[in-house]
């Protein structure tokens, strides 16, 4: 018999799906494409009580795991944000990268670059790495000493900002590649802003959406390059710019009178 007075502990609630987080839908499509290997962890448990995973054995004893109609349906709903944000983002930076050709200078977007990192002991030999700024730019003009390039990092999602400040290494690479480094915040499904200034690095500027604008928060820090590397000038050439805010006015040659 229990004993009245020493209750067994209530057990949580199973999680629901509701509460279940990126990670479970990233761990609910890779079951999806794989032959169902459990992992037994706190993630799968998570799948497991919602519903959204089942457990199946074979005639010959082996168990894997099958993502019932739930989980399909939770994949799906997952996908739709995903697109979403996707779209965000990719709206923001060619806003981005249109304003600065409106600004005179030739724009990129996604470019892959080598950059360099400084070494993880003194003396020892620098590290290199490759990154990819969302819009990297530079004067137009045929002087090398003046292209001051500049990096835009751009930012839909509060917990994709977060993610992205607690790594140091992206951060300097983008700083060794440009003269200024920039976060461009956008807001949230409210509106509201998904970043404060004050939460950005020092040595970066913020650029915020306001009211459909663009709004300066705090300057970049302007460091003076005399050259950009060879290899990104390499890079450079080996992919095609954002079309000029004014290349669609100029007439093709067929339709110029020649004198």
């Amino acid at each position: 018999m229990t004993d009245p007075g020493h209750a067994p502990p209530v057990a949580d609630p199973p999680v629901g799906a509701s509460a279940l987080g990126r990670v479970h839908a990233r761990r609910l499509r890779e079951v999806y494409r794989s032959a169902g290997w459990p992992c037994c962890d706190a993630v799968e448990v998570d799948l497991l009580a919602a519903g959204l995973l089942e457990r199946v054995r074979s005639g010959l004893g082996h168990e894997t795991l099958r993502v019932t109609d739930a989980g399909i349906a939770h994949i799906a709903g997952s996908l739709v944000v995903n697109r979403a944000a996707l779209s965000a983002h990719e709206a923001l930076v060619e806003r981005v990268a249109r304003e600065m050709t409106r600004a005179g200078r030739i724009a990129w977007r996604n470019l892959s670059l080598r950059a360099r990192l400084a070494p993880l002991e003194e003396g020892g030999k620098p590290r290199w790495c490759i990154a990819r700024p969302d819009v990297f730019s530079i004067r137009n003009t045929s002087v090398e000493a003046y292209a001051q390039p500049i990096v835009h990092e751009i930012k839909v999602r509060r917990a994709d900002l977060l993610g992205d400040l607690k790594k140091p290494d992206k951060r300097a690479a983008y700083l060794d590649l440009g003269g200024e480094c920039w976060y461009v915040l956008g807001c949230d499904a409210r509106g509201r802003p998904i970043g404060a200034p004050d939460e950005i690095p020092a040595e970066c500027g913020v650029l915020m959406v306001e009211g459909g604008r663009l709004v300066v928060a705090r300057a970049a820090v302007h460091r003076a390059l005399p050259r950009l590397p060879f290899p990104v000038w390499m890079a450079l050439a080996k992919t095609q710019p954002v079309a000029g805010f004014e290349e669609d006015l100029q007439l093709p040659l067929e339709d110029c009178v020649l004198c």
